[in-house]
């Protein structure tokens, strides 16, 4: 009698380990941290090539901006893209204050998602651009690249001082308009309810523009977009960095602490005001704007290649990039 041969089933094969988690991620303002808000270009020295070593890193990279998509396009993804994005690199962008976003994949940037039901109402979007082309086309320009807002912009001819004398005006009657259209809206913590008592619009001046815009759109919403997309491509950082030239930028790092992310904020224009905060604050002493981002990045990128303990101290000239 022969005994049927035993067979055993195959051993299967180990499951891939999972990927490790990227040491931070990067939520970056434009203007100011990134681009010029003189040029309005990328222009700081070796910004962009920092940029491209962290991508290539795997330290994902999301750009948080008021900006439209046309402008992030032009003036900041064609010149980082223009040797072609690292393979793996983890790249978004959420414009218009988190109204608007889209990923950027090798072949370039996607498809584009915008969130309509934040967008400024078809006719007012016309009165206050009439209002700007017919009585500040002196001092400002409408940017033709908004999908939810409508953005006022200083020309670069013009001096920062008479535009923001102009500003001023041009504010107080894109309140009018608001107002007269039956709108709720709010500008520097003032109040015009709507007749339900509602105020749900926001004239929202900057030092080179004014944003009117949905009350319910802003970094901290622009912040929670930046973690569904990343969730969707891999793991999520060990820790945040955030980055901005403005008060209102805070609100990034103020949502991702709320949720328990381990956060920094980098404050690169400490002269609007340095908010006290219950996370670190990391501010330039001897840069401002895009200089001081240049300089930061550049330190990060030193930490993540083990050259660099923290990225404290990030304006006194980092890893061999001379601060500006």
């Amino acid at each position: 009698m022969t005994t049927p041969a035993q067979t055993s089933a195959p051993t299967p094969a180990p499951a891939p380990a999972p990927a490790a988690a990227p040491p931070f991620g990067l939520l970056l303002d434009v203007d100011g941290p990134v681009a010029s808000p003189v040029t309005r270009t990328v222009s700081a020295p070796g910004l962009l090539g920092s940029l491209r070593e962290l991508l290539a890193a795997g330290v994902p990279v999301v750009f948080n901006t008021g900006r439209s998509d046309r402008f992030l396009r032009e003036n900041v993804l064609a010149p980082l893209l223009r040797e072609g994005l690292p393979p793996g690199a983890r790249l978004h962008a959420v414009c218009e204050k988190g109204a608007v976003h889209f990923s950027v994949g090798p072949d370039g940037p996607g498809p584009l998602h915008v969130d309509t039901g934040v967008a400024v109402p078809e006719p007012v979007v016309a009165a206050l651009e009439e209002l700007a082309r017919r009585d500040f086309a002196e001092t400002m320009f409408v940017d033709p690249g908004k999908h939810a807002m409508v953005s006022i912009e200083q020309r670069l001819d013009v001096p920062s001082a008479a535009y923001l004398a102009a500003q001023e005006r041009f504010d107080a009657a894109a309140v009018e308009v608001l107002a007269g259209a039956g709108l709720g809206v709010e500008h520097r913590g003032g109040r015009r309810p709507d007749a339900a008592g509602r105020v749900d619009w926001r004239v929202d001046p900057t030092i080179i523009s004014t944003d009117v815009e949905s009350v319910l759109l802003g970094k901290d919403r622009g912040a929670d977009t930046a973690l569904r997309l990343l969730a969707a491509d891999g793991p999520l950082p060990r820790a945040w960095r955030t980055a901005g030239d403005s008060r209102t930028d805070y609100a990034m790092a103020d949502r991702l602490h709320e949720l328990g992310h381990d956060v920094a904020h980098v404050d690169v224009r400490p002269a609007d005001g340095v908010r006290a905060r219950p996370y670190p604050v990391l501010l330039a002493e001897r840069t401002v704007n895009d200089a001081a981002g240049a300089a930061w990045l550049a330190r990060v990128a030193a930490v993540v290649r083990g050259e660099a303990a923290d990225d404290t101290g990030f304006d006194a000239s980092p890893a061999g990039h001379p601060a500006a």
